[in-house]
């Protein structure tokens, strides 16, 4: 019963994704006085796209068509580490934080060797971007999330949860740098404004959609899906992590259902903060975005340090 809970939470994971996508550009179009499309308009173009035959150029290698496969199956193993509905699950052997990062670089691995397989200028431009991005994103989101698992005494989120459960209701300075500096690198490793704008393809701004411009059919609908389900991967992460109340630490059929209630009102309301964050925000130049990420990393130092204070004070 308890491993038919953990494949209920990683399908819903990997269902849900495009609706919290379609949320937040419903919610941007409602705030820019535009006409809103449905949030079931991810599912409709995924399907459309696995519709169409994929494309390849004629000077593509084997890693361009299997690059899709191999990111989007990463994302969904990472998604089986992150506690969704509920602790304690089968999985939480394995809900480590470092194996969680570990996911997130095979994949991001993958995607600029596709981006620079075909040798277009665009991939390479946007592979060079993404991996410069990423290289100033993991230091600072390893910091913020120590700054957790030094709390708790552990690097496994499920009992990390748990810990925070247990505790109740506890301002922490240490918790609020730790979920700014969080919030920043979600931004930035999601391709969101201000860092990158998913919805351009203006060849001077292009981060994300630059390595994925050669790609059509089958093979862009599951690197789009599994860049919806990154997107929902961190919002879970902000919700579970430092607002853990409503997720289910009994497998009954009630507090199951609580604990999914719990985290779509989580996600619909963190959606609705990004989407007046990305209207009231431009898109910063490309070599600001350093500055961006060096304070995200300075905020999550700072949230370890205070940590450290605090517990040596006692």
């Amino acid at each position: 019963m308890n491993w038919l809970i953990a494949i209920l939470q990683t399908t819903l994971f990997v269902l849900l994704a495009p609706l919290l996508a379609g949320w937040v550009k419903c919610c941007k179009c409602r705030l820019q006085n535009r006409k809103a499309p449905s949030v079931f308009q991810p599912y409709r173009d995924l399907l459309k796209l696995n519709c169409k035959q994929p494309v390849v150029a004629e000077q593509a290698s084997w890693l361009f068509t299997k690059a899709p496969y191999i990111i989007f199956s990463a994302t969904v193993l990472a998604a089986t580490v992150v506690p969704f509905i509920a602790v304690d699950l089968p999985t939480s052997a394995s809900a480590d934080v470092i194996v969680m990062v570990g996911f997130f670089a095979f994949a991001r691995f993958f995607l600029p060797l596709a981006g620079l397989d075909v040798g277009t200028a665009f991939g390479g431009m946007g592979s060079s971007r993404e991996m410069t991005i990423s290289s100033l994103a993991e230091p600072a989101m390893l910091m913020a999330i120590f700054t957790l698992t030094m709390t708790a005494s552990t690097t496994n989120l499920s009992f990390a949860i748990t810990h925070v459960l247990n505790e109740g209701l506890v301002l922490r300075p240490s918790f609020v740098f730790a979920l700014a500096a969080l919030t920043l690198v979600a931004v930035a490793e999601t391709g969101r404004i201000p860092v990158d704008n998913p919805a351009t393809h203006l060849e001077l701004t292009m981060i994300h959609e630059a390595m994925i411009l050669e790609y059509s059919g089958r093979h862009l609908a599951l690197i789009e899906w599994a860049s919806q389900l990154k997107l929902m991967l961190y919002g879970v992460l902000i919700a579970n992590i430092f607002f853990p109340w409503g997720i289910a630490e009994a497998f009954s059929m009630q507090a199951l259902a609580y604990g999914l209630l719990a985290i779509i009102g989580k996600l619909a309301l963190l959606a609705i903060f990004l989407a007046i964050a990305e209207t009231l925000v431009a898109k910063m130049r490309l070599f600001r975005v350093q500055e961006f990420l060096s304070f995200a990393y300075l905020l999550g130092l700072l949230g370890l340090l205070s940590h450290i204070i605090l517990e040596a004070a006692r």
